[in-house]
């Protein structure tokens, strides 16, 4: 069952998801000025498994004070079952706007998970699907499954691939053309089920070269991405930049829709703009383009 049968709610803008180790204070107590449309709280690899009670109880608070400064909050939980559950019960607070679910083994696990945080919503005060779930792709298994994955529950938002645990299992380089087939087929199987794309089509581990991060996030929106995690914030206004939509393309778009419209109207499926074919599929892309922008501005972003 796709999104197109399950309770419609709006699907965030993220250009940014910065991870921040949720046991540093230091990351915790700045994440809110660093600019990133969301701040992904980790629970998981980043926390060494003697501060993880630590990290949760931190996670905890650092939810209520991100959204306190208008910023998105997530968490990033970890993988085994008896962890993760630790895990929502620490961190299913209101002000919570996703879960962070890594090493996604197939769509009933994203149930799974999913059941037990509606009784937590319920025993909360929470309304009831209001946290969304981001599915981290980081096995050959899960990408096969990774269109039943994105369709499986109503809170699912995104997808990521997990560039290193995935390449690892495959036996490819992180940054090869192998690994970008993977990203693509992750990009489509999102788009079928109606949610976001997240991730950048080559690595971009080395954050001090920014010129290449740049380049590599305008052609991962080329290929369909919305946004991309970073682990620095160095990393989020250049992310922020090449995922927003430039002045030219929002008013370009602005001009596709207007001149569809008027061809609808007068009884037109389809219309010839400026040498290019325009019909509903073009269009809704326009109107995707505009609707970003739109929320940007009201955020203070563009």
């Amino acid at each position: 069952m796709g999104r197109q049968a399950a309770v419609q709610k709006e699907l965030p803008v993220w250009r940014s998801l910065l991870y921040v180790p949720a046991h540093v204070e230091r990351f915790v107590a700045k994440a809110h000025t660093r600019g990133a449309d969301a701040v992904i709280l980790d629970l998981e690899d980043s926390v060494p498994p003697a501060e993880k009670e630590a990290a949760r109880q931190r996670a905890a608070e650092a939810v209520r004070e991100l959204a306190g400064h208008g910023v998105n909050a997530l968490v990033r939980i970890n993988s085994p079952l008896r962890l993760a559950v630790r895990d929502l019960e620490a961190v299913v607070r209101p002000g919570l706007v996703a879960i962070a679910v890594p090493k996604v083994l197939d769509a009933a696990h994203i149930r799974l998970l999913s059941a037990a945080v509606g009784e937590l919503e319920a025993e909360r005060g929470i309304p009831p699907g209001t946290i969304g779930f981001i599915g981290l792709i980081e096995t050959v298994e899960a990408l096969w499954q990774a269109r039943e994955i994105a369709a499986a529950d109503p809170r699912m938002l995104a997808l990521i691939l997990g560039t290193e645990d995935f390449a690892a299992q495959a036996g490819m380089d992180p940054d090869g053309e192998g690994l970008l087939h993977a990203k693509l087929h992750l990009v489509l199987a999102a788009r079928v089920a109606g949610i976001i794309p997240l991730g950048l089509a080559a690595s971009a581990a080395d954050f001090g070269d920014t010129g290449r991060l740049a380049e590599v996030a305008r052609r991962s929106r080329r290929l369909g991405f919305e946004g991309a995690t970073c682990i620095h914030p160095a990393q989020v206004p250049i992310l922020n930049e090449a995922f927003s939509p430039s002045p030219d393309e929002v008013n370009q778009a602005q001009k596709l829709v207007e001149a569809y419209e008027q061809a609808v109207a007068q009884g037109m499926g389809a219309l010839a703009l400026a040498g290019r074919m325009v019909d509903e599929p073009v269009v809704r892309r326009a109107r995707r383009l505009l609707e970003i922008d739109r929320r940007l501005r009201e955020r203070g972003h563009a």
